[in-house]
This record gives structure tokens, sequence and C-alpha cells, in this order.
């Protein structure tokens, strides 16, 4: 086999890592920040993956919809946890997908008793969580020939925080959507890339998930010959 043939792509030799889920942020024992994502994205996009041949992880936050079958999954809870595993992981990958809701700020401290209601207001400090994609992308890139796809939900109108978040956080691809997307089987979605912008209208996850790996696939082809 030639050099040139044995770095051609092909889904079977990719390894494919995916976040999925919301993280949760504990305040104490019983009482978390969260959520309502509930997993389905991140679940279409490794039964899109795994069709076509690649070998797929998905580290998860708790999540409503199942695993699909032949995916290697990684259970985790917090945004901390979820960043610890999913760069342990991307260091193989070939395509990283960060589809996971993960919560944005954790808290400052976290009780080891349950908070007791008092006469007094209760006041909390939230902190930043790291930026779980923009590292896994420096990384998957680092090791060689990858694609990394991030997603952008936001409120406000227009495509301008999307492209932002491509160039931001060194991502081939950023999917835009909004919040009428968490916990929907539908949403209007936008592929953001850096040559091109796709825009698939309102589409069923599954039929977004498709179209998002065909797109990366093509990148992934573009990228190693």
């Amino acid at each position: 086999m030639s050099a040139a043939s044995a770095s051609r792509f092909t889904w079977r030799r990719t390894s494919v890592l995916i976040t999925s889920g919301p993280t949760r942020e504990y305040l104490d024992p019983v009482r978390y920040l969260t959520n309502a994502s509930s997993g389905r994205m991140g679940r279409e996009l490794a039964v899109a993956a795994l069709r076509r041949g690649a070998r797929v992880t998905v580290v998860s936050g708790p999540s409503e919809v199942p695993p699909p079958p032949g995916a290697r999954v990684v259970r985790v809870l917090t945004a901390g946890q979820m960043r610890r595993q999913t760069l342990r992981l991307a260091r193989s990958a070939g395509l990283v997908i960060g589809a996971a809701a993960v919560a944005d700020w954790r808290f400052s401290s976290v009780s080891r008793r349950k908070l007791k209601r008092g006469p007094s207001p209760l006041r909390l400090t939230l902190v930043p969580n790291p930026d779980i994609i923009k590292e896994a992308a420096a990384l998957a890139h680092r090791r060689g020939p990858a694609v990394a796809v991030g997603f952008a939900l936001e409120t406000a109108r227009g495509l301008g925080p999307a492209r932002r978040k491509l160039r931001s956080k060194g991502l081939d691809l950023v999917v835009a959507n909004g919040p009428s997307a968490v916990g929907a089987l539908r949403s209007r979605f936008d592929l953001v890339g850096r040559d091109r912008t796709t825009r698939l209208g309102l589409v069923t996850k599954r039929e977004a998930a498709e179209r998002i790996l065909a797109l990366a696939g093509e990148l992934l082809r573009g990228k190693n010959g």
C-alpha cells in the first residue's frame, strides 16, 4: 500500500468522539444546576457515524435517550468530569463533535450537606466552566488531520455568534440552532463552515445528524487526501 493510499480517508479508519446530553453542577448533595437537553442530538450523531462504519465513543451526561448499540459510552455528570474524559479521548480522535449542552457555569463551592432554608437570602457565586470543545479541537488537530465540530445555541438572531465561535474555538464546523431545539424532535439548523454556510431549515435531528456527518466527511476527505 502506498503512503498516499494509507492516508486516504475512510470512515472505517476514523475514530469519532461525541459529547452528548446535559451536565449537572452540584450545589449540595441533592441540588444542582442543569438544563433540559435530552441527549437526542448526540445519539443521532452517533447512529449516523456508526452507520458509516466509524468507531464511535460517546461521552454522555445524564440523558433521557439510550445510547445506540455499537457505541462505546463513557458516562459523566459534571462539566469537569466531561472535560477530563473528552480530553483523554480527543488525542486519538479523527472527528470530534461537541453536541453536549455543557453548563457554562458551576457553583464556586459545593456543600457536603443539604443546605437548609433559613430566614436570610442565600447568595450564590457562579464561576465559568472550561471550554471543552475548544480544548478538544486543539488536541485533535495536534495529532494530525482531524475535524472538530461545535454547536452554537443562541437566543439572538443571525449567525454572527456561530462564526465567531468557529474562529475563536479553532473549529471546522459550527451547528447553529436556537432554544427551541432543546428536548425537541426537530428544529432549525444552520451549518457554518469556514468557506460556506448551509441552511437546513426545519428538519428532524436524525436528518440534521446525517447532513452534519456528510459535511464532516467532506472536510475529512479534504484534509486526508
